[in-house]
């Protein structure tokens, strides 16, 4: 589905995929965030992503003109990932809700490792 804005000169229809690389962007942007996840079912790996294909590790779900946004994360070793969950969720909240203009309801944030950065 695509986020939908109506006003009084028409309509401004946003992909999810849009979205989902906004977000992304600005998640790795984060400090102690060292990249999205993609998650392999058939062998339970997780493999961290490279910047092309970032919107693989979020998924965006948008319900009228809310959305919520779920991250699959890996966080660098030795940082807290309650304080990197935190600054993550207000980070993105602020910057998707000014970049769309429609209200982020939830973001859940799901962590699939953890690396030492060089």
């Amino acid at each position: 589905m695509r986020g939908r804005i109506s006003n009084k000169l028409g309509e401004i229809l946003i992909d999810q995929n849009v979205i989902a690389l906004y977000a992304g962007t600005t998640a790795v942007e984060c400090f102690g965030i060292v990249g999205m996840a993609a998650v392999s079912m058939k062998d339970g790996l997780v493999k961290l992503l490279k910047r092309e294909s970032l919107t693989h590790g979020i998924n965006v779900a948008i319900q009228d003109d809310h959305m919520a946004i779920d991250f699959h994360v890996i966080v660098a070793y030795g940082v807290s990932i309650c304080a990197v969950a935190d600054n993550l969720i207000e980070n993105v909240k602020y910057k998707v809700e000014e970049f769309t203009g429609m209200e982020v309801d939830k973001i859940n944030i799901y962590v699939e490792g953890v690396r030492v950065i060089d």
